[in-house]
């Protein structure tokens, strides 16, 4: 008799530079309608395994400190587990009365994404291979065209780093104004790279440019100053 083998239903993960899945949720700041509601604005989807998880706290902290700072970058934030929209609720109303730097609590002012049916989790590959009840910890940057640009994974026991995840979306908001790249550890203010050339005549005439905002390192890599 031939073996029968069962294949899971698994969705897709999204890649960079695909349409960020669609979905309709219930959050702590009611319905949304992804990408419809944020058209125009950046995003960063984050996910975490489960509410009051120690490491996330600290995460759902930095954030909403940091939320006036993503705000005036056009960027707006937005949190999901799959866990109820009650637990969300008590969770952020924990978070508000904890103090973590000595510089007094904060409030939640993002929506949190409550998954029960784990819906998103699935349609954005975050369902965990091992637990598969809990989401992993990712980061979707998406832009105001509602397009994935980034993508980051961070285990558990490992906080994000949220000045960096600022910095991926000053550095792709610079890519798209000025059609230029950004080095390593790039920071706004330091030189960025401009494209290669294609043509050997390109590459000499790079190289023989007396134009003094230009870095010239060799013919494929060149910077100019940022202004």
């Amino acid at each position: 008799m031939e073996e029968i083998k069962i294949v899971e239903n698994i969705e897709r993960m999204p890649m960079i530079g695909d349409p960020a899945p669609k979905f309709r949720a219930m959050t702590t700041m009611g319905k949304v309608d992804f990408p419809e509601d944020y058209k125009g604005s950046w995003v960063i989807l984050f996910s975490h395994p489960a509410d009051f998880t120690p490491v996330c706290t600290t995460e759902f902290i930095g954030f909403s400190k940091m939320a006036e700072e993503f705000a005036t970058l056009n960027t707006k934030l937005i949190g999901l587990s799959i866990d109820s929209l009650h637990s969300h609720l008590a969770w952020a109303r924990s978070i508000e009365t904890i103090d973590l730097d000595g510089n007094g609590p904060v409030k939640v002012k993002f929506p949190i994404i409550a998954d029960i049916s784990m819906e998103v989790a699935r349609k954005y590959g975050m369902l965990q291979t091992v637990a598969k009840t809990q989401t992993i910890r990712a980061v979707f940057i998406i832009d105001p065209e509602g397009i994935i640009r980034t993508i980051l994974y961070y285990p558990m026991s490992t906080g994000r780093n949220l000045p960096e995840i600022k910095r991926i979306v000053v550095a792709l908001q610079k890519h798209d104004e000025d059609n230029v790249s950004t080095p390593a550890n790039w920071q706004p203010g330091d030189n960025v790279i401009i494209g290669a050339p294609l043509t050997l005549e390109e590459a000499e005439a790079r190289m023989a440019s007396d134009d003094e905002d230009l870095v010239k390192y060799d013919w494929y890599l060149t910077m100019k100053k940022d202004k």
